[in-house]
């Protein structure tokens, strides 16, 4: 299982061909208290790139942007009932959906832990 990220914080873990995508403690931390989350629909394709998800605090809402290209098969439905997950367990359990891999070549542009951490100092 590999973790990576992108410069609009949102992380990946791969696994095999799907990619679970979730934001980043940085980015919860940035949006202060989640009140709402608004998820893609299973069986829905994205480019890479392209806004799959909106998540709104009390600051501000902002999209969730697809860091690959793909067809959503889950999502987390928690986040609908519970949006402050994402507060609690931006690396965890308050993943957002995951994605079948279209074109692995696209991860290559993501950034590992290290450099992520890099991006955020």
């Amino acid at each position: 299982m590999t973790t990576l990220f992108t410069t609009d914080h949102e992380w990946l873990r791969i696994e095999g061909d799907v990619a679970t995508i979730g934001v980043t403690d940085y980015a919860q931390s940035q949006l202060g208290d989640v009140v709402f989350v608004e998820l893609p629909k299973v069986g829905r394709s994205f480019k890479k790139a392209e806004a799959a998800a909106v998540v709104e605090s009390v600051k501000a809402a902002s999209d969730v942007y697809a860091p690959i290209s793909g067809e959503v098969v889950e999502v987390n439905d928690a986040l609908s009932s519970d949006p402050a997950l994402v507060n609690s367990d931006a690396g965890g359990k308050a993943w957002f959906f995951k994605m079948k891999i279209a074109d692995k070549s696209e991860l290559a542009g993501l950034m590992d832990e290290a450099a992520y951490k890099k991006h955020t100092a």
